[in-house]
Order: structure tokens, then C-alpha cells, then sequence
């Protein structure tokens, strides 16, 4: 039998209240989760190679996630990013789609959608 690893998703949001409940939902859909409460705390994570999607706040109190995502792409990651944020507007928008996402959802998030993003950014 061939040991398939459990995928991780990294959660990175400045509010606790989210993370914990991100990371709620995300368990009891089988998922490991990895929760940081901003970019620079990811930024400090060592292994980087196992993380299958991050779901990432646009508006984080340090850098931002447009900006994190940024660096991760100038890193060579091509890790599939599922933006989360309650400043959704056109601008925001387009920002997140222009340096690459696999979904973009307004706060507050909808566990299914949620999920199915991840399922389609995984190819799970």
C-alpha cells in the first residue's frame, strides 16, 4: 500500500479568530494545517517543499499578502495561493489575479468554497 502524506495548508491571517477556525474546518476535512499570523512568520518557515496551498489574508498588519506572494514568486514557489480579504474591490481584485492566484474569496469565507478551492488549487 502506498502512503499518500496528509497535505498541508498553511493559514496566514492576523486575526486569531480566523486562524483558529480556518484551521478547525480545514481538519476535519483532512487537511494538516500551518497557521502564521503574518507573512514575515511564514517567510521564517524552514520547509517550505511540503506546503500543498496557502490561504492568504490580503491585509496582514506587516507586510502584505499581495507583497508575500510576490516574494514567494521571486523565491521560484509556485505554491497555489487562495487569497482571502474583506477589502474586496475591483482594484484588490485585479492586484491578486495579476501576481497569481488559484481563487480569490471575500470575508467572511464560505467553508465549502473554502474547501473546494483548496481541493481544485491541490488537484485533490
Amino acid at each position: 500500500m502506498l502512503f499518500t502524506p496528509t497535505p498541508v495548508v498553511a493559514i496566514i491571517d492576523d486575526e486569531p479568530s480566523i486562524l483558529r477556525s480556518l484551521s478547525r474546518l480545514l481538519t476535519i476535512h483532512q487537511y494538516k494545517t500551518e497557521v502564521f499570523s503574518s507573512g514575515e512568520a511564514f517567510l521564517e518557515r524552514t520547509k517550505a517543499s511540503d506546503v500543498a496551498c496557502i490561504v492568504l489574508d490580503i491585509q496582514l498588519g506587516g507586510m502584505s499578502g499581495i507583497e508575500l506572494r510576490r516574494r514567494l514568486s521571486a523565491k521560484g514557489s509556485t505554491v497555489p495561493i487562495i487569497f482571502i480579504t474583506a477589502l474586496d474591490s475591483a482594484t484588490v481584485r485585479k492586484e491578486a489575479i495579476e501576481v497569481g492566484c488559484a481563487a480569490f474569496l471575500p470575508k467572511p469565507v464560505s467553508g465549502r468554497e473554502l474547501v473546494d478551492a483548496i481541493k481544485r488549487a491541490t488537484h485533490a
